[in-house]
């Protein structure tokens, strides 16, 4: 079950969200509130697993108001205005609705809060499995054994899958490492990370995947040919 409350300065979308989650067993609506400040109240006392985020509030904006509390507490941002997204899914918010909506388009944006939170609640067991990275202003899960190898592009990094195909994700090489099995893959070179058991050979400071042909950066030759020498006998 998911605990959650809602925070919007009109009321009638506040009637919408209470609506919609009653139609979903696994949504706990705790409270609907149309001031930022008894909703932050209420939280200290009371901390719930995800909120409902209305963005142009009088007082303080939906953004500013989660970048106050714990982050801990998933956010769904609903608001009438797109040009919010970027700075939204930043925060990592779980999604960003736009108003008016319908059951449907809340059902998707909760269901991937209730996978969000079922990842991090089996955490010891799935965590060599998956991982959630931010794409297409969405939480997208991707499976480590998908996996060929990423690459750094600037304040994104590309995510390379054995099928052929390739997700473009805003996060850095230093953040997906962190994010990593380091059993399982490590980097090669400044822009470059790679599966170990993919690997077909190294020869002339280069690293053969099948048909693609990774560079060995300057600053990682000497470890990555001691660990391929080790490996070897």
């Amino acid at each position: 079950m998911i605990t959650a409350i809602a925070i919007d300065d009109e009321p009638l979308a506040l009637a919408v969200i209470k609506t919609f989650c009653q139609k979903v067993d696994f949504i706990n609506l705790k409270g609907s509130f149309t001031e930022t400040g008894a909703a932050l109240k209420y939280l200290h006392d009371n901390p719930v697993d995800l909120l409902f985020l209305d963005i142009n509030m009088p007082a303080i904006s939906g953004i500013d108001f989660y970048k106050q509390i714990s982050k801990s507490a998933m956010a769904i941002f609903t608001t009438a205005h797109s040009e919010f997204a970027v700075e939204c899914f930043d925060l990592s918010a779980i999604d960003y609705i736009l108003k008016p909506f319908e059951f449907a388009r809340f059902q998707k944006a909760v269901d991937k809060a209730k996978e969000y939170q079922a990842f991090f609640a089996h955490k010891d067991n799935t965590a060599s499995q998956y991982l959630f990275v931010k794409a297409d202003y969405s939480l997208v899960k991707v499976a480590f054994a998908d996996i060929l190898y990423i690459e750094g592009l600037d304040n994104y990094i590309k995510i390379h899958f054995e099928n052929g195909k390739s997700l473009l994700v805003r996060m850095s090489m230093k953040g997906v490492s962190e994010k990593l099995p380091a059993n399982e893959f490590i980097r090669v070179h400044r822009s470059f990370i790679i599966k170990l058991h993919k690997v077909k050979s190294v020869r002339n400071k280069t690293i053969y995947l099948d048909k693609v042909e990774i560079p060995i950066g300057t600053n990682y030759v000497d470890d990555i040919l001691k660990l391929f020498k080790e490996a070897s006998h």
